[in-house]
């Protein structure tokens, strides 16, 4: 073999290694079953099947970059949008571009944008806190963002205060906690369902019954969610205490914390600025990014200012730098949610329309992933009267069968749970009183089995 050839293939090796190890090529929600995307409209609880393929299409790389083509709808039904948002989610073309090798940024730190700034790994965008809108401090009243007049100078960020989208836009998010820009459907925050929270602070799931792209366990590290634009991993809400992976699993804590104030006359750093509104109950604390300030932590599960840290994790044995999808202790989202005020790393992804450079398509050995022992499921209410739910912990990056039958084992009726999402419902109006068995099965192999009470009176 010439040494041309020789370099060629090993070439060709190192990428195949790369490939099998490398969480960034991996670990997307490949849609290998045509799956597609459904959505409410208000006033209409049944779903609408859309004709638009949900999670990621292809993942394909080269030595420096790995391209996720996706269209940004999620397996998990999106809408309705009860602030009067008229958009709805729709496809998304092009390619996220994210780099495969991540690198510290040594120099100023670089602030999140508003836009994209992440992609979780059903192919879904990653916005910061912001929603384009600002005090104009010349009228005393918002700017930018839809209702508004434009922000002196054209631009929201450049405002000494800018709204937070959390407290200001959370009658419009869906029960998964998103909501479309133009069509581009997006999270501001954690992705798990406001339905799941230890505190309920929106009642959109009980109106529009949906899931999100995972459920919160306090008792395992959280999965792998998704990648910043700087190309660093993000995970859910709980992880290891301590960075090398002891300690046992806590609560990942934001180290933002809102000022103390009753009027906005300055910045936390001392900055005197143009003065906002007074903190009251149209504008309360929290409702600007400027209302918070960061207060370093000396514990290693309290994050640092661009919402992370250094730690070993499952996918990362060895240690990398990885940002946390915050909550506060009953589990709402915690400023600044997920990345931000700026990245850790060296912003470099973008979303590009073509793929300009010799790339490997990733094809897995197998779409199947081992459920086993870390399979969890609530069967929910016993007894049931028109509804069984099955909800899954975690996340799932496989399809689950569930099925229902009787005790003479009849099959009543199916469901399934898709990767990507995490509850599926039996409809129990048209049964008879009794008991009835909830088997759930990977492979055509039950792995949990349970009897539940179907009571009509």
């Amino acid at each position: 073999m010439s040494k041309f050839l020789s370099s060629v293939f090993l070439l060709a090796l190192c990428l195949q290694l790369q490939a099998q190890s490398n969480p960034v090529i991996t670990h997307w929600m490949l849609n290998t079953t045509d799956l597609k995307g459904r959505h409410y409209v208000q006033g209409n609880s049944t779903p609408i099947q859309d004709n638009v393929l949900a999670n990621v299409q292809s993942v394909q790389y080269s030595t420096n970059w790995v391209y996720v083509d996706a269209t940004g709808i999620p397996a998990y039904i999106t809408g309705p949008f009860l602030d009067g948002n008229p958009s709805l989610a729709s496809e998304q073309t092009g390619y996220f571009k994210i780099p495969l090798n991540p690198v510290f940024n040594n120099g100023t730190p670089t602030g999140t944008t508003g836009g994209n700034i992440g992609i979780f790994l059903n192919g879904v965008a990653l916005f910061d806190y912001r929603d384009g809108v600002a005090w104009n401090t010349n009228t005393n009243a918002l700017c930018g963002g839809p209702g508004n007049p434009p922000c002196p100078g054209g631009m929201a960020t450049t405002q000494a205060w800018n709204r937070d989208a959390i407290p200001a836009e959370r009658a419009g998010f869906d029960c998964s906690k998103a909501h479309p820009a133009m069509g581009n459907y997006h999270h501001h925050q954690n992705p798990s369902a406001f339905n799941l929270d230890q505190l309920e602070i929106s009642n959109i799931c009980d109106l529009y019954p949906a899931d999100g792209l995972y459920v919160i366990d306090s008792t395992q590290h959280a999965p792998l969610l998704g990648f910043a634009y700087d190309g660093f991993p993000i995970y859910g809400a709980y992880a290891f205490k301590n960075t090398d992976g002891t300690g046992g699993i806590v609560r990942m804590k934001s180290a933002y914390r809102k000022r103390n104030i009753t009027v906005r006359t300055d910045h936390a750093n001392g900055t005197n600025v143009a003065d906002g509104p007074a903190v009251n109950t149209t504008y309360p604390l929290g409702y600007f990014r400027e209302d918070y300030e960061f207060i370093a932590g000396s514990s290693p599960d309290v994050l640092d200012e661009h919402n992370g840290r250094f730690c070993t994790t499952p996918e990362y044995p060895q240690g990398i730098y990885c940002y946390f999808t915050t909550v506060d202790a009953n589990w709402n989202s915690a400023y600044p949610y997920v990345v931000g005020p700026t990245f850790y790393g060296v912003r470099s992804a973008s979303k590009v329309q073509t793929i300009t450079e010799a790339v490997t398509t990733y094809s897995p050995s197998s779409g199947v992933h081992d459920l086993g022992s870390n399979l969890k499921l609530s069967i929910f209410p016993n007894p049931a009267t028109d509804f069984i739910a099955v909800q899954s912990s975690g996340m799932l990056r496989e399809k689950i069968d569930i099925r229902l039958t009787d005790l003479s084992g009849k099959l009543v009726q199916t469901a399934e749970i898709q990767p990507g999402s995490t509850i599926s419902y039996f409809d129990c109006r048209s049964l008879y009183d009794g008991i009835y068995v909830v088997s759930v099965s990977k492979n055509g192999v039950t792995v949990v089995a349970e009897k539940v009470v179907v009571r009509r009176d």
